[in-house]
């Protein structure tokens, strides 16, 4: 059986043009089109399918990113690729949060867009463009192994603040002046923060602020 594919973008054409491109190939069958995330959250929990195809941006409905987090509590086995055409780490922060398996830019080539299916159809990540994939690939796998939770534990609520800050790209100074402390204490905070969760660098911060839930993107 083949690889069972909804397709969820608020444009007819493009909808079409995406439907055309998929069912052409052998392993892979279109079953359905949605025009927004709430046809496409319903539609999912109807039809017996395997990926979501998910724009990211639909007005005037709900749109892709609050649609695949309802979809991945309801319907976890469902992979969902986001096809946006933003292509920066906030976006992909907010993939990631949101339940995703990867996302996929409207820009890319054709060839890629089926390869992205065929990748999150087996439980796989897909992060476009393919440089950063490892990124999304550890985070992904270190929230499935559940792996050093109990690290957050022995933070103190101010080394959690600062990590917090630090994450949404915050300068120490700015920190400082938001938590009505020196610039040292803060720098003070850090240093404890990466020697507890042995980390290195900022990337590190903003991937376990994420697993922890404690960025919100709105």
């Amino acid at each position: 059986m083949g690889i069972r594919v909804l397709i969820a973008d608020d444009h007819a054409v493009v909808r079409s043009g995406l439907g055309m491109l998929i069912d052409a190939q052998p392993d892979l069958e279109v079953v359905g089109y949605a025009a927004d995330g709430k046809e496409a959250f319903d539609k999912a929990l109807e039809i017996k399918l395997d990926v979501v195809l998910m724009d990211l941006s639909m007005p005037p409905g709900e749109n892709g990113l609050s649609a695949t987090g309802r979809l991945k509590e309801a319907a976890p086995d469902i992979q969902v690729l986001v096809l946006t055409m933003h292509d920066d780490e906030e976006y992909l922060f907010r993939v990631l949060q949101a339940g995703a398996a990867g996302y996929i830019l409207k820009s890319a080539p054709d060839l890629d867009l089926i390869a992205a299916i065929r990748t999150v159809s087996k439980g796989m990540a897909y992060l476009y463009p393919s440089a950063t994939k490892s990124l999304i690939e550890e985070f992904l796998q270190m929230v499935k192994n559940g792996e050093e939770q109990a690290k957050y534990e022995i933070l103190t609520e101010r080394e959690k603040e600062v990590l917090i800050l630090i994450a949404k790209g915050f300068s120490n100074k700015e920190i400082a002046e938001q938590l009505t402390v020196s610039v040292k204490t803060v720098e003070s905070h850090k240093a404890h923060i990466m020697e507890k969760l042995h980390l290195r660098t900022r990337p590190d911060l903003v991937r376990y602020a994420i697993k922890k839930g404690w960025l919100d993107f709105e």
